[in-house]
This record gives structure tokens, sequence and C-alpha cells, in this order.
């Protein structure tokens, strides 16, 4: 009789990772958490040991086998982990980054019922890190799985995580894939949205040269809706095209002012600063470098834009209309930012943008919040306080409130049907209303999260695969 390995003592407190301290990253934009060493690894890792009825899969959009994963991790199998983990996930190294687990896998974390859950994230970061610094060659392009598969060719629109991942499914299935980028740097939200203190450039181009030795082509500078139509896509070479295009049309306040020189959204704010690198002395990109930074909102967009205002140089307050409780940010963003200086007006909400003789922004003028009862978000709803306004000085102002699907798409593809957010409408396949166009992401849903995003593609990725085989015809 075999004898059964000894049921370890569980630990309910993390190990800890270390980061850049907060006097010295307000200088950089280089990422502030470091990453586990492989000890530290090991010690998290055997954490798992004791849990005997795992959940934690079914909070992860792409199900990753967390449990093997972390199970090869404690056994000092580095290797095995990362290809444990890229079964499902073909971002890891970005999912361990900038992924919620606190809301998703680690909150069914048995340990987090008595203590602190194991550190799925960061351990799935160490294992992908670990690959990219020591492994074998990436993976290489697979002969086509099957054999009604082989030599068609898919389109994919846009190149987020969506895209990445629908992309990366159909290459291994042995599809031809070519993605249609319209920036001249694929990744999407990852490259534009994203900070590099948090997720760093040189990751996300890692990750997509993996994606590309599967045999993905890409075309970058191309917009479709504009260079070429869907349309035009499916009456071509390919069989089905996905969307993936994301929500990048941004929202405004609709305040007098807001048309001032140094208002931006959040997106022009970060693409600025993220893509065009204005976060770097050799590139002249134009943005206010202002000495004082108001930003509107309280998502995680709104910290990537004060905490990269901060290291420009800026005394940053962010105003948002609720309280500290209800900010919708991950707190691990919300304890940075606050640590690095940045300053929060809670309560508050803005009701003009004050300006000069030359149409230059001087302030914020806003007006005191109280929260009333639960709104249709599951929120208290905030009320304006008459005659409480007052001023928050400030030479830019960034909007963070949120965006929308830009309707490129819908407006130059007859067929497509849009929901009231002007998102595309799909069904349980990920079909849209017109024949072989399949869409995911924030195209569909609104702004969501990545690893969101990535599970649609991940659907999507199924979906055609059984269209294109004939298994299934969602127009039928």
């Amino acid at each position: 009789m075999a004898e059964s390995r000894p049921r370890k003592r569980a630990v309910y407190v993390r190990t800890p990772m270390a980061e850049q301290d907060a006097s010295v990253r307000i200088t950089n934009f280089d990422e502030v958490a470091l990453g586990f060493s492989p000890e530290e690894a090991i010690q998290e890792a055997e954490r798992c040991r004791s849990c005997r009825r795992p959940r934690c899969i079914g909070g992860c959009p792409v199900g990753v086998d967390i449990p093997a994963f972390i199970a090869s991790i404690a056994d000092g199998d580095f290797a095995a982990a990362y290809a444990k983990i890229a079964e499902t996930n073909v971002l890891p190294a970005i999912c361990g980054r900038v992924c919620p687990q606190e809301t998703q896998c680690e909150v069914l974390c048995t340990l987090a019922r008595r203590g602190d859950s194991v550190s799925i994230g960061r351990l799935e970061r160490f294992a992908a890190d670990w690959f990219l610094a020591n492994g074998d060659k990436p993976e290489s392009a697979p002969a086509a799985s099957l054999a009604s598969s082989a030599g068609a060719a898919v389109a994919v629109v846009g190149s987020g995580p969506a895209s990445l991942t629908c992309a990366g499914d159909l290459a291994r299935l042995g599809y031809r894939v070519t993605v249609f980028e319209a920036f001249h740097a694929a990744g999407g939200v990852l490259i534009y949205g994203i900070p590099e203190f948090r997720l760093p450039k040189a990751i996300v181009k890692r990750e997509i040269d993996n994606l590309l030795n599967l045999g993905v082509e890409l075309k970058t500078n191309t917009v479709v809706g504009r260079t070429v139509t869907v349309d035009e896509l499916l009456d071509g070479d390919y069989q089905a095209v996905f969307v993936g295009t994301g929500a990048g049309l941004p929202s405004f306040m609709g305040v007098p002012g807001e048309n001032l020189l140094g208002v931006y959204s959040a997106n022009e704010y970060l693409t600025r600063i993220n893509l065009m690198k204005a976060y770097l002395d050799e590139y002249d990109t134009p943005v206010t470098k202002a000495g004082k930074v108001a930003v509107v909102g309280g998502g995680n967009v709104a910290m990537d834009a004060a905490r990269s205002a901060r290291r420009l140089g800026a005394d940053v307050t962010v105003v948002y209309r609720r309280g500290r409780d209800e900010l919708p940010a991950r707190l691990e963003e919300v304890h940075h930012a606050m640590e690095e200086g940045i300053e929060f007006c809670f309560l508050a909400n803005p009701v003009a943008v004050l300006g000069d003789e030359n149409k230059r922004v001087t302030g914020l003028q806003c007006i005191k919040m109280e929260l009333g009862k639960e709104d249709a978000s599951g929120r208290p709803s905030p009320q304006a306080l008459p005659g409480s306004e007052f001023e928050i000085a400030a030479e830019a102002v960034v909007v963070a409130i949120g965006t929308s699907p830009n309707p490129l798409i819908a407006s130059s593809t007859d067929g497509l049907a849009t929901a009231a957010h002007g998102g595309l409408i799909t069904d349980r396949f990920t079909a849209t209303s017109k024949p072989g166009v399949f869409a995911g992401g924030d195209i569909v849903t609104g702004s969501a999260t990545v690893i969101l995003a990535m599970g649609a593609g991940k659907a999507a990725a199924a979906a055609i695969d059984s269209y294109i085989r004939g298994e299934v015809d969602p127009w039928k």
C-alpha cells in the first residue's frame, strides 16, 4: 500500500514581494513590483500544498489549472509550471501582472477563509518570467491538428488581449491567422493603456513574439473599416473574422471648459506617455508636463493616469464622486498611488474646468457630494450638495470616467447589430448578427479587464473552429 504524503500545516500569511521604494519609483517608469526569487516562489507555492478541495480554477476566465502549475513551482520544476499555464493562457507574463486575481481565482482560494490567499498571480508571473529568461525557444507553429482546418484562414481585427488570445488558440489548431492592427505596434490596450511601471513593453513584445512564432501574421497600420472593410476580408481569403477592437472611445464629463488646452481623455494622455514614450527625455512627445494635475475618476485607468502624471513631476489630485470604500480600482493600485503621494478628493464631482485668457487650464471647479441609496451598479448613488462648490488648482485635467466601443467597425459593416452602449451584440457562440463574424472583449461588453477579454477570445476561437469545421453554424 502506497504511503500518503503527510498533510502540510497551512500557512495563512503570504510571502511578501519586493517593490521599489515609493520615493524612488516616482522618479522613474521602471516596474514597481520586482517579482519573486526562486526561493520565495517555492515558499509561497508550498502554501498551496495543504489544499484538498481547490476551487480557484473556477475563478479563472481562461481555465488555467492553478493547483497543477503551483505544485510544479513547489517542486522546483519551473519549466513544467510554465508549460501547464501555457496550455490555456497565451499571455501568462501579462496576466500575472495585471489580472485582478484578488476578485477572481484568489477570492476562491481555501486559505482566504482564514487569512491570505495564495499569491496565484505573483506565482504565474514568476513562472512566465522564468521561462522568458531561461526557457527554451518559444513554441513553434504546429502542424494542422485537424485536417478540415488545414489551409483555412481567419482574420483577427485588433491586437489587444481578446484578439491575441483568439489568434493564439486558432494558430495552435492549425489555422492561418492574420491580425490587423491600426497602430504601428501590436498589443492594443496592453501597450497604449497600461503604464510601463505596471506592464513593461518588453514583456508585451516577448509574449506577442511567441504568438508570431506560432505562425500568426501581423499587419500593422491597417485600419479595418477604412484601409480594408470586414466585408472585403470575408470576400477575400478569410473564412471567418474575429473583431476584438476594444472600447477606445473616451467619455467626457459634459461640463463647461472641457475644451480648454490641457484637458485630456485618459486614453489620449496614457497613449502619449506609453506608446509615444513621453516618459523618455529623448522623445519630443507633445504632452503637458504640468506642475499640478487633476484626474477625474476612480478606476484602474484613473490610477494609471495619476501615477503616470506623478512620475512626470506633477502634484496630483484624484477627484472621485464617491468615497474611498467605493473606489472601483484594484486595492493594490490605490495603495501604491497613496504611497506615491497622490492626493484623493473623495465625494466631489467637477462642474466646470477653469481657464485663463489664453484658454489654458487653471483649475477644476467641483461640488461636494453625499451618498444616497444604491443605484443600478449596486453602489451608493452620489448626490450633489447645493452651494458647496470649491476649486482645485490644476494646469492639466485628465478625464478617466470610462470608454465605449469605437463605432467604426459597426458603421462600415452592413448587418452588424449593436447594443445601446455601442458594442456589438453576440450570442452564446460569440457570433455577431453577420454571418462569419465573431466578436469578443470590450467591443462587446464595454470596458472590462484584460483577463475577461482573454476569456472571450478563447471562447471565440473555439466557436470559430466549430463553425469552419461545419459542426456549429450560429446563423442557421
